[in-house]
């Protein structure tokens, strides 16, 4: 039977319709999913994502997400048959410990020379990459506060005072990288008889160690205890949220890390691994980075974040990463010794 000329063009239209979609079936079966182990600020995730995949659509980014001690206890555990493929925005304290262990690649990252030095592992290739610098920070309620007749704190050592009692919480450094970055910056600061001396104060004061670096801010601006020890991202997006929070900056130092990223050693898809290393290193990923962070990797893009100081690097602590990495599991030991029974429940 012969086609008429409008059946045989309908057939082509469906044949080219069907081809297209089996072709789209393909590449979309050819799409590479990237296991990458995050602490990273859900806010922040999506961001991300999205961006990496629009710039590589051949590969699909599987987050697995927790706080920073979580995850950093889970790569440890999972040494001797790791799953991720990268680590992102993870606290380079623990980075570093991992590279310790003898677990990632060394990589530089395409524009890595674009970046601030200053942020990155010193060893070249680096074993990881900064893409922003995180900071202690006191979330104070002044509304809660002035009903407790509570003053406004200026310093660490204003927040070790009775008047404080049971009106503080603040991270618990095992699970948050927030929480180890109080504690071994306070160690450092002082150093460790007196650094342990000032924390069996504070803890008089302290009403619950709680498993995220973000909950002490949120409580303060909920009002459930009026003083938060927390960071400056949350801090900045509670009190940009409408809290009653002030933002306080210690005036002897604040702690600080950096999140970064890493390859691991043992991935079998280092290709599309060092792909990801070079977007989170990229101008873009760090223009994502400058929406919530004051000090970003790339130099130039950050913008004035409200309730941050301008000269807030001024203010970050001298900061031994290695140290802290290296005494990471001897601190954690002796603090939770002093101070577990005040953890909140897991």
């Amino acid at each position: 039977m012969t086609m008429k000329p409008s059946s045989r063009r309908l057939a082509a239209v469906l044949c080219a319709a069907a081809l297209g979609l089996a072709t789209s079936g393909a590449a979309w079966a050819q799409k590479t999913s990237l296991l990458v182990y995050t602490a990273l600020e859900t806010d922040a995730m999506k961001l991300y994502k999205d961006a990496f995949e629009k710039a590589n659509p051949d590969i699909e980014v599987k987050w697995v997400r927790d706080s920073t001690g979580i995850v950093t206890a889970k790569l440890l555990a999972e040494k001797a048959n790791p799953q991720a493929d990268v680590v992102a925005g993870l606290a380079a304290s623990s980075l570093a410990l991992l590279q310790q262990e003898g677990m990632l690649l060394p990589y530089e990252p395409k524009g890595f020379k674009e970046l601030n030095p200053a942020y990155s592992d010193a060893a070249r290739p680096p074993a990881w990459v900064g893409m922003d610098v995180w900071a202690a920070t006191i979330c104070f309620n002044r509304v809660e506060a002035q009903k407790l007749g509570l003053p406004k704190p200026e310093s660490w050592k204003d927040l070790a005072k009775p008047v404080y009692k049971g009106a503080i919480s603040m991270p618990h450094p095992a699970s948050s990288g927030t929480g180890y970055l109080d504690v071994s910056s306070w160690l450092q600061l002082w150093g460790e008889a007196e650094g342990w001396k000032y924390m069996d104060a504070l803890h008089q004061n302290i009403a619950q160690y709680v498993h995220s670096g973000s909950k002490p801010c949120k409580q303060a601006g909920a009002g459930e205890f009026p003083i938060g020890i927390s960071f400056e991202f949350r801090a900045h997006q509670v009190k940009k949220s409408g809290a009653p929070v002030d933002l306080i900056f210690p005036k002897e130092g604040l702690g600080w890390d950096i999140e970064a990223t890493s390859l691991m050693k043992t991935s079998t898809k280092l290709e599309q691994a060092r792909r990801f290393a070079d977007w989170m290193a990229s101008k873009e990923a760090n223009q994502i980075s400058a929406r919530w962070w004051a000090v970003v990797a790339y130099p130039g893009v950050v913008s004035k974040l409200e309730g941050i100081p301008d000269n807030y690097e001024k203010l970050l602590a001298k900061n031994d990463l290695n140290w802290a990495a290296k005494n990471r599991e001897r601190i954690l030991a002796e603090w939770s010794k002093r101070y577990e029974g005040k953890a909140e429940p897991k």
